[in-house]
């Protein structure tokens, strides 16, 4: 019969720390939160520009938000919480209005408050 070393087991214990870490690192990576003015709004194609960190950015939005779209003032001030998608443009999850008069203060990805 084998025993396991102290080191052996200091060994898959830092392993299996570092796996789960890494997996906590993918899924924060994943989705970001912009806090900005609205740049511009196209309800037609279902966009809003909004600036952050990495330069101006078109944000798209889902199917759900499109109809509320034309509530969100130009200029306003604006928090949104955007799923990050490699190769697309980040898509909308969220917004909470700051800034400006709005009859849509907060979308919560399927209603409006």
């Amino acid at each position: 019969m084998r025993t396991s070393t102290p080191l052996t087991r200091l060994s898959v214990l830092l392993v299996a720390a570092l796996t789960c870490l890494s997996w906590i690192g993918e899924a924060a990576a994943e989705e970001k939160s912009i806090f900005s003015p609205i740049i511009h709004v196209d309800k037609e194609k279902g966009y809003i520009v909004v600036s952050s960190d990495s330069g101006i950015i078109g944000v798209e939005v889902s199917e759900a938000a499109k109809p509320h779209l034309d509530k969100l003032p130009i200029s306003g001030m604006i928090d949104i919480v955007v799923e990050l998608r490699p190769g697309n443009a980040p898509l909308l999850k969220s917004w909470k209005v700051a800034g400006g008069e709005s009859a849509c203060k907060h979308f919560d990805g399927t209603t409006c408050k």
